[in-house]
């Protein structure tokens, strides 16, 4: 759904479920000189907590480590010129659509 979301607006799916120093990536997408590291939330519509509450600091930290260690990858690429780290909440409702709320730039550090 998050990667539908994301080529529906012009990017490119790089990988998914990238593993990478210990960490797991669930999306990179690009779009031009932009290169966005994706972390998916994902809660049925009877879930108590919402996806994007459920994002701790302890895997804040993961996400933030996962991220510098993508960007030491990709940093030699000279037609990258931003990175960002967005979070993608994905709720299904109880008809079964799914809605999907992208956070651009929701993880800083």
């Amino acid at each position: 759904m998050a990667a539908q979301h994301y080529r529906a607006r012009g990017f490119r799916v790089e990988a998914r479920n990238l593993k990478i120093g210990g960490h797991e990536i669930d999306l990179v997408v690009r779009s031009g000189a932009l290169l966005v590291l994706v972390e998916v939330r994902y809660r049925g519509h009877t879930a108590y907590e919402s996806p994007l509450a459920s994002i701790s600091p302890k895997k804040r930290k993961r996400i933030l480590g996962a991220a510098n260690r993508l960007w030491q990858r990709v940093a030699r690429d000279r037609t990258l010129e931003r990175f960002r780290i967005d979070i993608a909440s994905v709720v299904s409702g109880d008809d079964g659509a799914f809605e999907v709320e992208i956070i651009a730039g929701a993880i800083t550090g």
